[in-house]
């Protein structure tokens, strides 16, 4: 392309000098005083002829001077004013080149003559010649020379994702411990070790929190169905000393409890997916009224409600209604005389409070309250059919509807304060 293009802008060049010497021999034909040799143009390579109607040739350039008529094409239009050139081959002139030639009307109507004027394009064809073979080795050579030193500069910039890449393929989902190399050089490489370091340091914390479920759920698990194979296996090697009746409740406590447990992981493992919640405006007063009746059903203790108002808030029926049941199933199980709950709206939040006159919640073990399988000391830890997830299941259900849910100071008890943000509609 680059060849062609100047090939057309030299050609071109040629044409405009032949036309100007055409018009420069045309003006010497109109004045009357054509001689018999034309001035010379001051270069071998320009040549002109004036032929009259006839075709004898009336004058040319000394380097056709007495030869004869060289060119026999047509005039351009007169009214043009454009060079209309083509090629010319064998002129007698020159070593049988190609010459750029073009010719013009002159002289008077009465005596009308042509003027020819040539120009050689060797010089032309010599210079792209040599430009095409420079280009022919040059352009491979270059386009060689930069692609080795680009492949050697990308290799080299490229060798620390390697390196970045095979430490990370060394990394197993049983030693998520190990990290990347961090480069020296605070560039893009570094703040992607860096982030990738942040990665596996997440992963390796995931994993472990799953590993621990997995552990304490298996415990948790172990404990009832040992007890019911337990109680069966005596039962089914002695049937004629066992006391079905007796045995009945026993066995059905066992169950319930281990339903409880299956249920309660079923429903973490759910929440641990980030599941999508119908979401839609829930009013809270009802919730809490119809859980404070289920509980009332189920203890002698004093449920005191009278402090519930209206409270709206954005969020999943069910899973609020169960928020509700596991406090209050808390509160039962921990509480000695009395529950006191209370809902309200204050500051754009709506402020669920469950409290009990039981042991309480010691400051240092208030957050502590809400991991998975965690059973306190003392009175609040005596074995009271809790698989110390219920709370932990409130937690996550509150974080998922963008509230908040904590441990008070009470006077006496545990004092559980949930918020959540209010319907704004």
């Amino acid at each position: 392309m680059l060849v062609a293009w100047l090939r057309t802008n030299l050609i071109s060049g040629l044409d405009q000098t032949a036309w100007q010497r055409a018009q420069a021999v045309a003006e010497i034909v109109n004045s009357g005083n054509l001689p018999a040799a034309l001035p010379s143009a001051g270069d071998r390579d320009i040549t002109a002829q004036v032929i009259d109607s006839k075709g004898t040739v009336r004058s040319s350039s000394p380097n056709l001077e007495g030869n004869q008529r060289a060119f026999t094409f047509a005039p351009a239009p007169a009214t043009s004013d454009e060079p209309h050139a083509r090629s010319v081959h064998h002129l007698p002139h020159g070593e049988n080149g190609t010459w750029r030639a073009v010719a013009i009307r002159a002289g008077t109507p009465n005596t009308p003559m042509t003027v020819y004027a040539a120009v050689l394009t060797e010089d032309v064809d010599n210079s792209l010649a040599g430009l095409t073979r420079g280009l022919a080795i040059g352009v491979p050579l270059a386009v060689t020379v930069l692609t080795s030193v680009a492949w050697l500069l990308t290799g080299r910039a490229l060798h620390p994702v390697e390196v970045l890449r095979a430490q990370t393929a060394e990394i197993t989902v049983s030693d998520l411990s190990r990290r990347l190399d961090v480069p020296p050089s605070a560039d893009a490489l570094g703040r992607l070790a860096t982030t990738l370091n942040d990665l596996l340091a997440r992963l390796e914390a995931s994993t472990h929190k799953q590993r621990q479920f997995i552990a304490d759920a298996s415990h948790e698990l172990r404990s009832p169905l040992s007890s019911l194979h337990t109680q069966l296996e005596v039962a089914a090697r002695h049937p004629e000393s066992t006391d079905w009746r007796s045995l009945g409740p026993v066995l059905v406590e066992d169950s319930e409890r281990l339903s409880r447990l299956v249920d309660d992981l079923v429903r973490l493992a759910r929440l641990d997916a980030r599941p999508q919640f119908r979401t839609r405006p829930v009013d809270l007063d009802e919730i809490v009224f119809a859980e404070v009746r289920r509980a009332r059903q189920r203890t002698h203790l004093t449920i005191d409600q009278h402090a519930v108002s209206a409270a709206r808030a954005d969020g999943d029926v069910d899973a609020l209604t169960r928020v509700v049941r596991n406090l209050l199933d808390n509160a039962l199980r921990y509480a000695t005389q009395r529950i006191d709950v209370s809902l309200g709206v204050c500051d754009g939040t709506a402020q669920l409070v469950v409290s009990d006159d039981g042991p309480g919640i010691p400051g240092p073990d208030r957050q502590r309250v809400f991991d998975r399988f965690t059973r306190l000391d003392d009175a609040r830890g005596r074995d009271t059919g809790g698989s110390g997830l219920g709370l932990s299941i409130v937690r996550d259900i509150i974080t998922v509807h963008r509230g908040t849910v904590h441990v008070e100071d009470n006077a006496t008890g545990a004092r559980f304060v949930v918020r959540l943000p209010i319907t704004q509609h």
